[in-house]
C-alpha cells in the first residue's frame, strides 16, 4: 500500500481549515490544537472549569452534538485513518468511527449510589479526576479519540491527547472536529487538546506535566509501562494475544466463518481480533476448509516458511556466560507488514490473489512465532490438538498472561466454562466473532480502551472519575 502523505497533508489542511473558519476566536480558535505541552494542557485546564459549572443536562447535549460530528465524518476519518499509517481497511474503520460515536457511553454511566437510615443519609456520587492525558495508537488514530474523548468529557473531565505520531493528522483533525460541535452545542472551547507536532518527548512531557491528574495509555506494553511508572492515578490498555478455541461439538461452518471475519477485521489491528485459532485435531480439516469458503487462502510446506521471513525480523540474542548450546531463535513482528490486506502480503511470497482472499490460514506446531507473537495482520496460524483439555491448556499458555481477550466456538457448556475460568480475560466472546465483544453484533457498550493490565476492564465514564462520599448525620432520613 503506498501512502500518499501530501494527500495526507492537503486533506488534513483543509479540514482543519474549514473547522477554524467557523469557530470563535480563542487562543487556538477553540481547535485544541496547540504548539507546547504546556499550551495544550492550560487550554484543557481552563475548559475543566468552565465544564465544570454547566449541569449534566448540558454536558449530555455536549457529548450529543460530539456523536453527531463522529458519524457526520466517518468515512473521511476512515479515509485518513488508512492512507496515513498504511494500515487497516476503510469499510472496517468506518464502522469502529461509528460504533465509538453511538456506543461509547455518556452520562448515564455514572450512577450514585445512597445509604438511608436512622443516622441520616450518605451520598456517593462519581467526580471527575480533572485533565486527563489520553496517549493513543496509530491502529485506531479517530475511534480512540472519539471513544476516549466522550468517555471523560461524560465524566466532567477535559483531555490532553497525545496521539501517534504515524497518524497525527487523523487523530488533530480528529479533535478539531469534535471540539467544533462542543463550541456549536454551547460548550467551552478546548476541551480536547493536543500539540501540532506529537513526539516521544511531547508525550514524556505531558505525563510529567503537574497539571494532568490522570493518565490513560492505550497501547504496547512500553506505553503502558511508563504510564504506570509516573506517579500517578493510571490507566493501561495494552497488548493482546487472543486464541481461538474451536472444539468437536461447535457448528463447524460458523465458527470458521466467524473466526475469518473476526480475524480480518480492519485487517487483524484490534488487540480483541483472533490471532491464533486452537481446534480439537478432529474437526480440524473441516474447520480449515470452511474458512477458505470464507475468504482464507491456506498456505503449506515451504510457503509457511517465505512468509515468516517476510513478515517477521529475528532478534539477536547472546548466549549466556559459558553455555555452549546455541542460543533458542527468538522472532519480532516486521511492522512494515502490521494491518495490511491479505492479498498484498501474499504477494510478497509471489502469490497473486484476488480482493475477495481476506486473510492467509496455515497449520503450525504449537510454538511457531506466527502462534507466540501479536502479528496485527491476517495471518492466522492454525494448531491442532487431541482434546479440549490440550486446547485450554495450550490457549492460556499463548495468550501471555494478557488477561485480555479469548474465543471459543463450543455448543459445551462445560467446556465454555472451563476456558473462561482457566484463561481469566476481560473479554470472553462465544460462537461469535472477537468483535461481538466491542459490541459489534453483540450486546453492551463499547471501548477502545481496554485495560487488563490495571484491571479496569473495558473503560467507560466512571472508569475516569473518583469517588466522592457525602454523609449528611441525622438527617434527610423518613422512614
Amino acid at each position: 500500500m503506498t501512502i500518499d502523505q501530501n494527500l495526507i497533508a492537503k486533506i488534513a489542511a483543509e479540514v482543519m481549515a474549514r473547522v477554524q473558519a467557523r469557530q470563535p476566536e480563542t487562543a487556538s480558535g477553540g481547535a485544541g490544537i496547540f504548539q507546547t505541552v504546556d499550551e495544550a494542557v492550560a487550554a484543557a485546564r481552563a475548559a475543566q472549569k468552565q465544564l465544570k459549572k454547566l449541569s449534566i443536562e448540558k454536558r449530555e447535549e455536549l457529548i450529543k452534538a460530539m456523536r453527531q460530528a463522529a458519524c457526520d465524518n466517518a468515512e473521511l476519518l476512515a479515509e485518513m485513518g488508512v492512507s496515513e499509517s498504511g494500515m487497516g481497511r476503510v469499510s472496517d474503520k468506518v464502522i469502529k468511527n461509528r460504533l465509538a460515536a453511538t456506543k461509547t457511553p455518556g452520562t448515564e454511566d455514572l450512577k450514585s449510589e445512597a445509604w438511608s437510615g436512622d443516622r441520616g443519609l450518605t451520598l456517593i456520587e462519581m467526580g471527575p479526576y480533572g485533565v486527563i492525558g489520553s496517549i493513543t495508537p496509530t491502529t485506531n488514530p479517530s475511534e480512540t479519540v472519539i471513544c476516549n474523548g466522550i468517555g471523560m468529557i461524560a465524566a466532567g473531565n477535559a483531555v490532553v491527547f497525545s496521539p501517534h505520531p504515524t497518524a497525527k493528522n487523523t487523530s488533530l483533525v480528529t479533535i478539531k472536529l469534535l471540539n467544533e460541535a462542543i463550541i456549536k452545542a454551547g460548550g467551552p472551547p478546548n476541551l480536547l487538546t493536543a500539540v501540532a507536532e506529537p513526539s516521544l518527548a511531547a508525550t514524556n512531557a505531558m505525563m510529567q506535566h503537574p497539571d494532568i491528574n490522570m493518565l490513560v495509555a492505550t497501547g504496547g506494553p512500553a506505553v503502558v509501562k511508563a504510564v504506570m511508572s509516573c506517579g500517578k492515578k493510571a490507566i493501561g490498555a495494552g497488548a493482546g494475544n487472543p486464541p481461538a478455541v474451536v472444539d468437536e461439538t461447535a457448528d463447524i461452518e460458523k465458527a470458521a466463518k466467524d473466526i475469518i471475519d473476526g480475524c480480518s477485521f480492519d485487517n487483524n489491528l484490534p488487540c480483541i481480533a483472533e490471532k491464533e485459532v486452537i481446534v480439537v485435531g478432529s474437526v480440524a480439516d473441516k474447520l480449515m476448509a470452511y474458512m477458505q469458503r470464507y475468504g482464507a487462502y491456506l498456505i503449506s510446506g515451504p510457503d509457511v516458511d517465505r512468509l515468516a521471513n517476510v513478515i517477521l525480523t529475528e532478534k539477536a540474542e547472546l548466549a549466556a556466560a559459558g553455555c555452549t548450546e546455541k542460543p533458542k531463535k527468538s522472532y519480532a513482528v516486521n511492522k512494515n507488514y502490521v494491518g495490511k490486506d491479505a492479498r498484498y502480503i501474499l504477494s510478497q511470497i509471489g502469490i497473486q490473489v484476488p480482493d475477495s482472499i481476506r486473510a492467509v490460514i496455515c497449520e503450525t506446531p504449537a510454538d511457531h512465532p506466527f502462534v507466540v507473537e501479536e502479528l496485527m495482520m491476517p495471518v492466522l496460524p492454525v494448531v491442532q490438538v487431541k482434546d479440549i483439555d490440550a486446547a485450554i491448556e495450550l490457549a492460556v499458555k499463548v495468550e501471555h498472561g494478557n488477561r485480555h481477550t479469548a474465543i471459543m466456538h463450543s455448543k459445551n457448556v462445560d467446556n465454555l466454562t472451563k476456558l473462561a475460568k482457566a484463561i481469566e480475560t476481560t473479554i470472553f466472546v462465544k460462537n461469535a466473532p472477537s468483535y461481538a465483544g466491542i459490541g459489534v453484533g453483540g450486546e453492551g457498550f463499547t471501548t477502545f480502551t481496554i485495560a487488563g493490565p490495571t484491571g479496569e476492564g473495558l473503560t467507560s465514564p466512571r472508569s475516569f472519575t473518583r469517588q466522592r462520599r457525602c454523609v449528611l448525620v441525622d438527617a434527610l432520613s423518613i422512614v
